[in-house]
């Protein structure tokens, strides 16, 4: 295999999972977990990684954790299944191709077309996952002052609340998991936010994984979701943004897939400097973290990642925006192979600490 372009990526480790490396490399096996952020588009620039992985390391996982929030929980949820490239790959097609708003579409209207793209990851309203292989799609339960009301109001209250304290905006949103497959260390309670677990099964999963996407203000909840505790359930990530989950309670080493070098904790967080980029947590040990460099986003249009400002960036322009995304995401076949090429000789030199 040809030497790595290591200038497309930025490579960041915990000490659990550097130390992994220094001593024996990395291989499909050591893999314990594959978390996904959410993020919207930019989450597209991963795919052709997931593809990858997909088909050259996932069958050499005797067991792995799939975890994901909003497009995170899509991806990962294609990526669970037998034949995980065709599922990535009408992801793809919905989220880019389909996504053509009107100037100033309705809540009903996103939530609809949220839902056709969820509805594209299953392709048949079930969620066959391969053996060894958990996925837990990640969801966010209005509770307390949050509960029932879905304006600005309440939500501009929430924002608040969390920035006094990220704990305090548990009074306002608590963690739903919705599983299938094999069981996952993402089972107890480890903050504030809780942890309920609904299975998965064939009358909740188009709502599971919608909800998983439902932005506030954006689009509209799901609300009673079969088999869970009544109630609005939103967008994942304004819980767990970046899954600043406990994964350091596996034995293994988590290789995150990501956009950013860092991991922000809820999607609020992200306003909030003091926040945004947390260091050396416990919980990021054995996390071993791949992303685009700088230097290799220069190179996309627009010098970034699609992102949701695009909606508004290309308006009614829709060829364009999928022009570019579509260009954005061939160019990612380019960091996909830097990445897997590292991964199969992983230069510890170049690792920064997480």
């Amino acid at each position: 295999m040809h030497a790595p372009d290591t200038d497309l990526l930025e490579i960041r480790a915990g000490p659990r999972a550097l130390a992994h490396l220094r001593e024996r490399g990395v291989a499909p096996a050591d893999i314990r977990a594959i978390p996904a952020a959410a993020g919207g588009p930019k989450g597209l620039a991963l795919i052709p990684l997931d593809r990858r992985l997909a088909r050259e390391w996932m069958p050499a996982m005797p067991r792995v954790e799939l975890a994901g929030a909003s497009i995170g929980a899509w991806r990962m949820a294609a990526l669970a299944q037998p034949d995980a490239v065709a599922a990535l790959d009408r992801l793809k097609r919905a989220y880019v191709h389909d996504q053509n708003y009107r100037r100033k579409p309705s809540a009903s209207e996103v939530s609809a077309t949220i839902r056709a793209v969820a509805r594209q990851v299953l392709a048949g309203g079930a969620l066959p996952t391969r053996p060894g292989v958990s996925l837990d799609v990640l969801t966010s339960r209005a509770r307390g002052p949050l509960a029932g009301r879905r304006g600005r109001g309440a939500f501009a209250r929430a924002a608040l609340t969390n920035a006094v304290a990220r704990t305090r905006l548990a009074h306002h949103l608590e963690r739903v998991v919705f599983h299938a497959g094999a069981p996952s260390t993402l089972a107890q309670h480890h903050d504030a936010f809780g942890l309920t677990r609904v299975a998965i099964d064939p009358a909740n999963v188009e709502d599971a994984l919608t909800a998983s996407g439902s932005i506030p203000i954006v689009s509209d909840p799901v609300a009673d979701i079969a088999g869970a505790p009544t109630g609005d359930y939103w967008d994942g990530g304004l819980v767990d943004y970046h899954l600043l989950l406990p994964h350091s309670r596996l034995d293994g080493v988590v290789l995150y897939p990501h956009f950013v070098p860092h991991v922000t904790p809820g999607w609020l967080d992200k306003f909030l400097p003091w926040r945004k980029r947390p260091r050396a947590h416990p919980w990021l040990a054995n996390v071993l973290l791949v992303a685009p460099s700088r230097a290799f986003l220069e190179r996309l249009p627009n010098r970034k990642l699609p992102d949701r400002n695009d909606f508004y960036r290309y308006g009614l322009d829709h060829a364009a925006r999928i022009r570019d995304w579509d260009r954005a995401i061939a160019e990612c076949e380019r960091f996909a192979d830097a990445a897997m090429a590292w991964l199969a000789r992983p230069d510890p030199s170049l690792v920064r600490p997480l």
